[in-house]
């Protein structure tokens, strides 16, 4: 017989060290020859990401020792680090950016020797940055996004298409990268050489717009020594989102848009790329009319949801909230979809001739690298494995639910329910649950197996997970129901979900707890300040006041973002007073856990301290936890563990549940 145990007091083998052990995943794969490469997290080393090789054999190894760290800062966000090429003799050739530094290196990891620097430092304001690079081994260059602050402050900078030579006679010359493109936009993706090395294609965009409002798809002439010539759009512009573009083996344009709602797979043929004319020629659709997303939000440069193949076929990821790898026939418009388990599929596809490589997770597992034979139909896990760390009885069960929200409204969200093998709860007690609050806001709670929502779930806390109005996933119209809503429709849909499962029967009304991180910090702030639907809240990272953030306060990339989501300052500054939690502490009766990385210059401190200064003798319990070396968002296992078991404890202390297997969080009133 399965014993009794009160929600929140079951055992569980799922303790914070394992937890942070797992956390984050691989990224940005790509192949070299018949191998295929990535850069994957170690937390337990500071949080670096090392860069790894699978080899065809099977065999997984880290190239890079530590400290060696592949990472871009560009737009802060970061971007792709990497690329590598197969030598004439076979062995791989790689150039990668390294963190601390953000020097770009090349490496010959089978000739034994040490990294060697491509790119010069700046000693002005951020210095120079690297990010999305494409080794073209005939023009003996690299092209890539430079990222190259003038000044001190955040927005002093400007970005633009380069190419780095390999010979290293950069290294120590900013004069010998040659610019491709002109700084006549604020931001650019990198760019992608036509088939025929005639024409490159690349993405640009300019504040106020973020890359999910509106991009332009530019297209430029190649020369052998100079920028781009006759460059023009093509495609996109301040109201239609580009997410991704890239050419077929034809010479066609292929790029994902959002001009009909959905980001779609676009294709305009060689013939109508032709000549110099302003007027940006029509794509065609090619897989039109599934009410579908082929395509994101692109929060990190070098991100692609699709990938042409060497058959004439594509390979993309689509769907709506969950997402599948597909193979589409551009000619027939037929997609056939992968077999497995995946719920996720990352937006970091590559190809070698027959086989397409991504990353993918589902509800019983992480994200793994993913080989499909496009010949067979198979496909298998190649590397990064998931492997059950403890019995997968205690992992949670999802259940994707459509909530009802204000204004009749459609709520997405992912509900994890109590789940633990062996205990049961009295028949009369309810659970109690916090919602999770996703940042971005522009982003989305993927339905993946993540150890942190099994930490609460299997000791008896449960989690619902909200895409709220705003997230991606769901279509454009639904990601503007966010716009100049920020701080409302956020905090009504998580709201509404909280107390639908209240109302039904689901969770314990009186034990209601909301989290989040960043921009989620923001939701759950916002909601701690202007609802009574919550007993506690963790608050990380967050951002707290508008008017501050928007004056200087964050990074350039992210620095005109709120002209979206709340409205032009100049035009409604009492909106943003009237939003911040930061103006509305007076309003806070629930004890609360606020935590904060010291080096984070997208969310930095200064907004928290603030906060608390003013929190300060009003008699509500709180938390402040600071951490040394962490930037907007947690990568070091010691972090993540101290975090989680702090968290754990604000919920138990707040809800009156019987354990003392957790570090006690001092709350001070």
């Amino acid at each position: 017989m399965v014993p009794t145990g009160a929600y929140g007091t079951w055992p569980s083998p799922i303790d914070a060290a394992l937890a942070a052990s797992l956390d984050g995943r691989p990224e940005y794969v790509g192949t070299v020859g018949d191998e295929v490469w990535w850069t994957a997290p170690r937390p337990a080393e500071g949080g670096r990401r090392a860069l790894i090789r699978w080899r065809p054999d099977g065999t997984e190894e880290s190239v890079l020792p530590a400290p060696w760290n592949a990472r871009s800062r560009v737009i802060e966000y970061g971007g792709r680090p990497w690329a590598g090429t197969a030598r004439t003799d076979g062995g791989p050739l790689i150039v990668f950016v390294h963190y601390p530094d953000q020097r770009m290196y090349v490496h010959e990891p089978d000739g034994g020797g040490e990294p060697r620097p491509l790119t010069p430092v700046s000693a002005v304001g951020g210095g120079l940055r690297w990010a999305d690079p494409v080794i073209h081994p005939g023009r003996g260059e690299v092209w890539c996004v430079l990222e190259e602050f003038t000044g001190e402050a955040p927005t002093d900078v400007r970005r633009v298409v380069a190419a780095v030579p390999l010979d290293g006679s950069a290294a120590d010359d900013r004069g010998a990268v040659r610019e491709l493109s002109d700084d006549r936009h604020r931001f650019v993706t990198g760019a992608r050489l036509s088939p025929d090395g005639r024409h490159a294609a690349w993405l640009a965009w300019d504040h106020p717009r973020m890359p999910w409002d509106g991009t332009e798809v530019l297209l430029g002439e190649v020369t052998d020594d100079g920028p781009f010539r006759t460059v023009r759009r093509i495609a996109g512009g301040a109201d239609e989102s580009v997410s991704q573009v890239d050419w077929a083996g034809d010479g066609s344009l292929l790029y994902a848009s959002d001009r009909g709602n959905w980001w779609e797979l676009q294709r305009i043929r060689p013939e109508g790329l032709a000549g110099t004319s302003t007027h940006a020629p029509e794509g065609t659709g090619l897989c039109p009319g599934r009410g579908e997303e082929f395509g994101g939000p692109l929060w990190k440069i070098g991100l692609n949801w699709f990938q042409p193949l060497d058959s004439g076929l594509i390979a993309v990821i689509h769907g709506k909230g969950a997402t599948v790898l597909g193979i589409l026939d551009p000619e027939t418009g037929e997609l056939v979809d992968t077999a497995g388990p995946w719920t996720e599929w990352a937006p970091a596809l590559t190809a070698h001739g027959t086989r397409v490589v991504g990353i993918a997770a589902s509800p019983r597992s992480g994200y793994e690298v993913v080989e499909l034979d496009t010949r067979t139909g198979r496909a298998r896990v190649i590397g990064a494995a998931h492997r059950d760390p403890v019995d997968p009885a205690y992992y949670p069960e999802p259940q994707i639910r459509t909530f009802t929200g204000p204004d009749n409204r459609e709520i997405h969200a992912h509900i994890y329910p109590p789940h633990n093998p062996d205990r049961i709860a009295p028949g009369d007690e309810l659970p109690p649950y916090v919602v999770w609050a996703h940042g971005g806001p522009t982003g989305h709670a993927p339905l993946v197996l993540d150890l942190e929502i099994a930490y609460f779930t299997s000791r008896g806390i449960g989690v619902a997970e909200v895409n709220y109005g705003g997230s991606t996933g769901y279509g454009r119209e639904y990601r503007n129901r966010l716009r100049e809503q920020w701080g409302v429709v956020d905090v009504e849909d998580c709201a509404a979900v909280a107390e639908a499962l209240a109302t039904e029967g689901t969770a314990d009304p009186d034990r209601l707890a909301i989290r989040g991180g960043s921009a989620g910090g923001w939701t759950t702030a916002a909601s701690l300040t202007g609802t009574d639907v919550y007993a506690c809240g963790t608050i990380s990272y967050p951002i707290l006041d508008l008017t501050d953030w928007a004056t200087d306060g964050t990074h350039d990339f992210e620095s005109q973002y709120l002209e979206s989501l709340i409205g032009p300052l100049a035009e409604v500054p009492g909106r943003y007073r009237e939003r911040s939690p930061i103006e509305h502490v007076d309003r806070i009766t629930a004890p609360f856990l606020l935590l904060q990385g010291l080096d984070d210059p997208i969310c930095p401190p200064a907004q928290c301290e603030r906060f608390l200064a003013r929190t300060a003798g009003r008699g509500i319990p709180h938390a402040y936890i600071a951490f040394e070396g962490e930037s907007h968002g947690f990568r070091r296992a010691d972090t993540l563990v101290r975090a989680l078991e702090a968290e754990l404890s604000l919920y138990v202390q707040t809800f009156r549940i019987a354990r003392r297997d957790v570090p006690v969080l001092e709350l001070k009133k």
